[in-house]
């Protein structure tokens, strides 16, 4: 296609964090696959990356709008109707991508036949600690993160925004986001299929993922999460499983572990026992993935 028709329309919203769009505009600038446009919505921030898109504009196909916040759901909706791509791709702010990831995905679209697709996250070498402690307790198999990007059946994944694509027709059809934010993703997700479009994972498109850059923004971010999944729930009756809901059964077995000492002991050291070898075995998978404690 020509550069006013590409075939891939790269869709961003960003609030407050022109370093992390610097770092995402430079991945995209190394990608093998050139046929891409970049939009990206400015949110209503206070602080601008309007500066930083610019430094771009030379090496990318690229585009910078600015609308008052209202969240990401409707900052991508605004990024839609601005699209000329045959597919729509949404990444964070704060991801990074892999150089071969245009390809990946087109190789795949034209071997099956997909409406929408989603990719997992990893953690990047150069991740702070923290960011890859993160990206850790998202991603590993070890963890209910692990259920994203790993599933045998690859239709019945469900994509998130931080990677996640889509045929012109498909927004067409849907309008896009209902919720501004709070598992808006999931949310469109679970619509695409009841409309009938095929949703799949692609193994390897995955992307570096940053996450939060503090534990406290981290805990409010997978609070926010929990409150996206209430949401979720109200328009789609059913939606809630029991993966959801084995955070918070871990967590109230872990702060009443002092109650069950003074029902019997014995029962009390077994649980201690289980979730202290857990830990131990997190901590061990953890360091010898990224090599650092």
């Amino acid at each position: 296609m020509s550069e006013m028709n590409p075939v891939f329309s790269v869709i961003v919203p960003v609030y407050n964090r022109p370093q992390e769009i610097r770092e995402l505009l430079q991945s995209l600038t190394r990608q093998n696959f050139k046929d891409f446009e970049v939009i990206i919505i400015e949110d209503g921030s206070s602080v601008s990356s309007e500066a930083v898109v610019r430094d771009f504009s030379d090496r990318l196909n690229l585009r910078y709008f600015v609308k008052h916040n209202e969240g990401p759901g409707p900052a991508r909706n605004f990024g839609f109707a601005q699209a000329r791509g045959q597919f729509f791709v949404l990444f964070d702010s704060d991801c990074i991508i892999p150089e071969n990831y245009f390809p990946i995905v087109q190789e795949f679209m034209t071997s099956y036949l997909v409406d929408a697709w989603g990719g997992a996250d990893r953690g990047h070498e150069n991740f702070s600690d923290v960011q890859r402690a993160m990206a850790f307790t998202m991603s590993s198999w070890i963890t209910t993160g692990g259920i994203r990007g790993k599933l045998k059946d690859l239709k019945s994944f469900q994509p998130r925004s931080f990677n996640m694509g889509l045929r012109r027709e498909v927004y067409q059809a849907t309008g896009g986001f209902k919720l501004s934010r709070f598992a808006e993703d999931i949310e469109l997700s679970l619509r695409m299929k009841a409309m009938g479009f095929s949703v799949w994972l692609i193994p390897d498109a995955w992307v570096y993922h940053k996450r939060r850059t503090t534990f406290g923004q981290f805990f409010r971010q997978v609070s926010n999460f929990g409150k996206g999944r209430i949401l979720v729930a109200r328009v789609h009756p059913g939606s809630i499983k029991i993966t959801h809901v084995l955070p918070l059964l871990f967590t109230l077995g872990l702060i009443n572990i002092p109650v069950l000492f003074l029902i019997s002991n014995k029962w009390a050291m077994w649980v201690a026992v289980l979730y202290a070898t857990y830990f131990v075995l997190i901590g061990f998978i953890s360091t010898m993935l990224n090599r650092s404690l």
